[in-house]
């Protein structure tokens, strides 16, 4: 169940019931900021939070003109009702991937350099990014937190805006996926890498979609001097570490990281004692390299 008010296996059934696709000995794959279930078929049904249609409709979209442009990616189920919205939830219809790994860091900065190398189309209309997008939200309604912290994340968020908004860097605007990490980018046995999670596409600068690596290899110890080196070899730019706005964004990324945990914690215990962890590392109770765990 999700901290949404109808459970996703409710919506689930409610939805291919409306679509026509068989739901029966569905499996969970993922309860994330999207629940995704496995149905029979290879199909993978994705359910997105209260109120979140209009962003389902065009990831599809999306979906369909990366095709277009010759990245491969994550395919749609077509001939079906590619949208249902049941108690205000948003399901769309997926095809299953074939067995496959994660992406190298090479391999991230490939597909990476291909997307921001696309013109911004003018269908589908990709939203300016917003790193500040859907934080406040999570640290206001989290019940898993004291007053004491949560008092704190906000006021980290007002200094990070005010930081942001002071800073120089290059403001052209490129096609962004959004949520640029390895496990997004599907490498299959044979073939290409696979581009996945595409809800998150807009436009901005594109610092947004190098940050995650970046700081998996600065703050997190993830990555070795040679696979960050790879990344940067690959993707064939300055490195972002480098740069005087790095530490802001930064900041800012490791924030979203954070509110996602306190999100989840009010029904999961793992994620509540990992919000409590990542809060402490934040507030410097934890040095660095540190290490979270993933939810």
């Amino acid at each position: 169940m999700t901290t949404d008010s109808k459970p996703a296996w409710d919506v689930l059934g409610a939805a291919a019931t409306e679509a026509g696709i068989e739901s029966e000995g569905a499996q969970l794959m993922r309860d994330g900021s999207n629940v995704m279930y496995r149905l029979p078929g290879g199909i993978v049904a994705r359910i997105g939070r209260r109120g979140t249609a209009d962003t389902a409709r065009r990831e599809v979209e999306t979906a369909t003109w990366l095709a277009d442009q010759g990245i491969p990616t994550v395919k749609v189920v077509e001939g079906v009702r590619q949208l249902v919205v049941v108690a205000e939830r948003p399901v769309t219809w997926w095809h299953l991937l074939p067995p496959h790994r994660p992406a190298t860091p090479a391999e991230l900065a490939t597909v990476l350099k291909a997307v921001h190398s696309l013109d911004i189309p003018a269908h589908p209309q990709l939203p300016l990014h917003n790193p500040f997008a859907d934080i406040a939200p999570r640290i206001h309604t989290a019940t898993s937190i004291n007053a004491d912290d949560r008092e704190w994340l906000l006021q980290r968020l007002d200094q990070l805006r005010a930081d942001y908004h002071q800073l120089e860097v290059d403001q052209r605007r490129f096609v962004l996926h959004g949520d640029a990490w390895q496990g997004n980018v599907a490498v299959p046995e044979n073939g290409q890498p696979i581009l996945l999670d595409l809800e998150a596409f807009s436009i901005g600068p594109k610092q947004w979609d190098l940050v995650q690596i970046a700081v998996d290899y600065t703050d997190f110890a993830r990555l070795t001097d040679a696979d960050y080196k790879s990344f940067l070899t690959a993707y064939g730019d300055d490195d972002i570490t480098e740069t005087p706005e790095f530490r802001t964004f930064a900041d800012i990324q490791e924030l979203r990281w954070v509110a996602f945990a306190v999100s989840k914690a009010s029904s999961n215990p793992n994620a509540a004692h990992e919000a409590r962890h990542r809060i402490a590392c934040l507030q410097g109770e934890e040095s660095r390299p540190w290490t979270w765990s993933a939810l």
